[in-house]
């Protein structure tokens, strides 16, 4: 499969190209400056200016993009962008999400970015991949799938290629624990990346923890 990693120097960017490398998978990183992980292909681009033309031809799109604290509009807009590039087409986009947005309720009435205990710290990045979650569910030209990690996202741990994939709520292990490494993200995303039919989440948000 042919790969395209947006934001692929970054923690989690650089990891999702690396798992799919080492899968066999043709990866290109899509990069403002030089290509410093493990894809093969280099596209210098900034996400804002991507046309259809820069993203033909690939079977998955991941967005790994992050933003300034004080930038995380930038999320809806970048997906917007890479949304109309690929409307209309096969290619599959999936979203490297936050775990703010998922639900603490079976209603789902309230994300976890609105409880009491939620760290005031990461508040914007949570409101700006929320917009970004809510520009995804109003498309329907894009197969999208929108993937949240754990609570405790931990860029230094390790890989041991084990995770629970959940839903829409907010989940927890059997000590009440929320957390996966980065690495072990990567591995269910590209799994994500390459089920098809019904194992496939098109236009849809799961989440993944250990």
């Amino acid at each position: 499969m042919k790969f395209a990693v947006i934001g692929a120097n970054g923690k989690a960017g650089s990891r999702i190209a690396a798992e799919a490398t080492s899968r066999g998978h043709d990866v290109t990183a899509v990069v403002r400056r030089a290509n410093e992980s493990e894809a093969a292909h280099e596209l210098r681009r900034d996400a804002a200016e991507l046309t259809a033309e820069d993203l033909s031809g690939f079977d998955v799109v991941v967005d790994a993009l992050s933003f300034p604290l004080d930038a995380q509009d930038q999320h809806a807009a970048t997906v917007t962008t890479i949304a109309d590039a690929l409307a209309g087409t096969d290619t599959r986009l999936i979203v490297v999400g936050g775990a703010g947005s998922l639900f603490v309720d079976e209603a789902h009435s309230k994300m976890l970015a609105e409880t009491p205990d939620f760290p005031e710290a990461f508040l914007p990045v949570a409101r700006g991949q929320i917009r970004q979650l809510e520009v995804l569910r109003g498309r329907e030209d894009v197969r999208w799938t929108f993937i949240s990690p754990a609570a405790d996202f931990r860029a230094d741990g390790e890989r041991t290629g084990e995770y629970v994939q959940a839903g829409e709520e907010f989940t927890t292990d059997a000590e009440g624990d929320s957390a996966i490494s980065y690495a072990d993200y990567a591995v269910g995303l590209v799994d994500e990346a390459e089920a098809d039919g019904d194992a496939a989440h098109v236009n849809e948000r799961i989440s993944l923890r250990w």
